[in-house]
């Protein structure tokens, strides 16, 4: 288990190495540098998670077809190889954008739909493995595993963006991307290598219609539930993913160079929040680990507009912290409980039905946060953030009202019964 979970680790690396040159520097550079519209930015960063009802096709297909012997690894070779597209055409989208916008608009869309497109076939396949390949009792232990590779990857990949970038130019950017695409392909190829058994030919499932599918998850009450549940959680989390940079350049004026650096120590945050969940589970439920990390997020969606209000560099650092902190420690309880919330023989469909939840919550949190930005940044930029910080901590208040109603054996009971009926 332990091989199978440092080799799904190192795809979870590559995909989230190729997302912080997109959603973390780009995002800066074309808010800040470029003097591009917030409200576009985050439109943009959205578009991919559009591809996300997918999900469940990909995950319900690859449930029933396996390609060439293999039930994922098809799906998350291709995954990887439009991820690092999508990164390496990325800056010359920006730089178009600027000066021939309706060019720029198309080639953006076209980039950045090639990095969802590329994210959605292999998260939902790689998740789907790992919902396979690591038992109930050794769950948190391989997420760990998976979570501590992909912080990593991340945090490296942040601080050699910062040191590349140090000082910033339109041509080192555009080299710093092309180099993330090629790592991030090499490390998801010797993680992909050897890690799926063939399946036996003929092992194919009868064709499952959309219908029957779709019918199961709405008739489900803690399906429901814990959709609704995660587009809460999840939204206020990736609300602020895209604007913390934003904020840190405009109101507390750091440069790029620093604030780029933000994602390794929140990454640094974030992964000890990890290791201590995974040692948490054995003592405590999942539920309890949950609220804890969402009690901590929260109050760091209160810290860090107060940091913008009295000027401090030192409150916005620790806002960080506790905000990795409380995200790691939600990450790993949510992350176990979205697999124990599956079926067996059916795990690429329920893990794209939550991966929908996930994506639904990113267009969510993002395009609304860049809306209430340039709406109430008209009257001061501190003013926008503030306002963003303060609705997503709402949010993350309601889904841990949610978070106690959530019941994990009432699901497997409700969804094997509904499932296996509508399919007759």
């Amino acid at each position: 288990m332990i091989r199978a979970a440092i080799q799904i680790g190192l795809l979870h690396m590559a995909v989230a190495m190729t997302l912080v040159p997109i959603n973390s520097t780009l995002n800066r550079v074309m808010i800040k540098e470029l003097g591009l519209s917030a409200t576009l930015v985050v439109l943009l960063a959205s578009l991919p998670y559009l591809f996300s009802p997918l999900q469940v096709a990909i995950g319900s297909f690859s449930d029933r077809h396996p390609l060439g012997g293999r039930r994922r690894s098809p799906y998350i070779l291709a995954g990887l190889l439009l991820c690092a597209a999508g990164v390496a055409a990325a800056p010359y989208c920006a730089y178009l954008l600027a000066g021939r916008f309706w060019l720029g608009l198309a080639v953006a869309a076209a980039a950045f739909g090639s990095w969802g497109m590329g994210y959605n076939l292999a998260a939902v396949s790689y998740l789907a493995l790992a919902a396979e390949l690591f038992g109930e009792s050794r769950r948190s232990r391989g997420l760990a595993i998976m979570w501590f590779l992909m912080i990593a990857g991340i945090i490296g990949t942040s601080l050699g963006l910062g040191r590349l970038l140090d000082p910033y130019s339109p041509a080192m950017l555009a080299r710093s991307f092309a180099l993330v695409a090629v790592v991030a392909l090499l490390i998801g190829l010797v993680g992909l290598a050897g890690l799926e058994p063939r399946s036996a030919a003929g092992a194919e499932r009868r064709r499952e219609p959309w219908g029957p599918v779709l019918r199961s998850a709405v008739s489900n009450p803690q399906v429901r539930l814990f959709f609704v549940y995660l587009l809460l959680l999840l939204s206020a989390v990736f609300g602020q993913d895209l604007i913390l940079e934003p904020f840190a350049g405009e109101v507390l004026g750091l440069p790029i160079a620093q604030s780029t650096r933000l994602t390794a120590i929140w990454g640094g945050s974030f992964l000890a929040a990890m290791l201590l969940g995974a040692a948490l589970e054995r003592r405590l439920a999942k539920r309890t680990i949950a609220y804890l990390g969402g009690a901590a997020a929260l109050a760091a969606l209160l810290v860090l507009p107060a940091s913008g209000l009295l000027g401090s560099r030192p409150v916005f650092y620790a806002g960080t912290v506790v905000l990795g902190l409380g995200t790691g420690l939600s990450t790993i309880a949510n992350m176990s409980l979205m697999m124990d919330m599956t079926v067996a023989g059916r795990e690429g469909t329920f893990i794209g039905l939550w991966g929908i939840a996930s994506a639904f919550s990113r267009v969510a949190g993002s395009t609304f946060g860049g809306l209430v930005r340039d709406l109430a940044g008209r009257l001061s930029p501190l003013r926008g953030y503030i306002a963003i910080f303060l609705l997503l901590a709402v949010l993350l208040a309601v889904s841990l009202v949610l978070l106690g109603r959530i019941d994990v054996s009432g699901f497997r009971r409700n969804a094997r019964l509904r499932l296996f009926e509508n399919l007759d």
